[in-house]
């Protein structure tokens, strides 16, 4: 015999609002209108700061000036329409293989020290049994997150300046020819390396934790029983119980490839590593704000997000063929 779940009825305040012959937008904002509205401001934003700017994109088609009109929209009709002359450019321009080159090779590099260092971090974390330790380590570890690259920056600048950095001088006691790390194109990305996984490992390990969090214990004490140690759970139940997790994380890592996150960039960036230092997004500060080129900053831009997109589709494609259940 069945069970049978009868459908809550509205409350009375309500009742006066929906009719018999209502339709289901009215009965449903009836009965969850505060739901509704508490959306609105979130909505209000998207519209705002992220689908309006979106019509900024025909910049990249114009050879945009934003003296050519009067008006909040004369810019942008009275500009001239150029078609993809100014994608031609960026590709074929002196700059962009340099730029890429220079994105591709700090995100590579994260992609191979930094991405793994929250999941062995997490799976550290996990191993701790003292409670009161483990929350502890965790508080410990989370701070940095909260830091501006501001201060990262200011912090790195004492510590490693050439002429009174307390870490640069007991570095130059053993290693004396050691290079001036601020200074140094082949130190430019070890120094990035150190902020990001410093300032950001911590706070990468809270939904790894979670993830490990939803492992089945029972899984453990099977092992236990079967005489497995600590490095075969890690490897053959650990492990495995947050692939889904890494695999969803790595397609978001992928899809950022382009990405480099001006602040930090911008911060430590000087006259003598910019060789390596130039990115996409300091190229597109350079190129839109301070020499007023908004075409071929937006251009650039465009070509970031496509080329992200891309990524995403493509790796979330390749991990559901090799049996993972990708982002989507």
């Amino acid at each position: 015999m069945g069970t049978h779940t009868k459908a809550r009825p509205l409350p009375k305040s309500q009742l006066s609002l929906v009719g018999p012959d209502s339709s289901p937008w009215r009965r449903e904002f009836s009965a969850h209108g505060w739901l509704y509205i508490f959306v609105i401001p979130g909505v209000i934003y998207m519209l705002i700061f992220v689908f309006m700017p979106l019509l900024g994109l025909i910049m990249a088609f114009q050879r945009f000036s934003p003296y050519s009109g009067s008006g909040p929209f004369g810019a942008f009709i009275h500009s001239e329409f150029v078609g993809f002359d100014i994608f031609r450019g960026l590709f074929t321009g002196p700059d962009f293989w340099r730029v890429l080159r220079n994105t591709l090779a700090i995100n590579i590099s994260s992609l191979i020290f930094y991405f793994p260092a929250p999941i062995i971090l997490a799976l550290l974390l996990n191993e701790i049994q003292s409670q009161a330790f483990k929350r502890t380590t965790q508080t410990i570890v989370y701070i940095p997150h909260f830091i501006s690259w501001v201060i990262v920056g200011s912090i790195t600048f004492q510590m490693f300046n050439a002429q009174d950095g307390i870490l640069m001088m007991l570095i130059k006691q053993v290693f004396p020819n050691m290079p001036n790390v601020l200074s140094s194109p082949k130190a430019f990305i070890p120094m990035l390396l150190g902020q990001s996984m410093w300032k950001e490992t911590g706070f990468g390990t809270i939904i790894y934790l979670a993830s490990l969090a939803s492992v089945d214990p029972q899984l453990y004490e099977a092992a236990t029983v079967d005489g497995a140690n600590r490095w075969q759970k890690l490897w053959n139940i650990t492990l495995p119980g947050i692939a889904g997790t890494i695999v969803i994380m790595l397609i978001l890592k992928l899809g950022q490839m382009l990405n480099t996150g001006y602040e930090q960039i911008f911060l430590m960036q000087n006259s003598l590593n910019r060789s390596v230092s130039d990115v996409f997004d300091t190229y597109i500060y350079t190129m839109s704000i301070v020499n007023g080129n908004y075409s071929l900053g937006t251009a650039m831009g465009l070509f970031k997000s496509v080329v992200g997109m891309f990524m995403v589709i493509g790796s979330n494609s390749l991990s559901k063929r090799l049996g993972s259940s990708g982002l989507y």
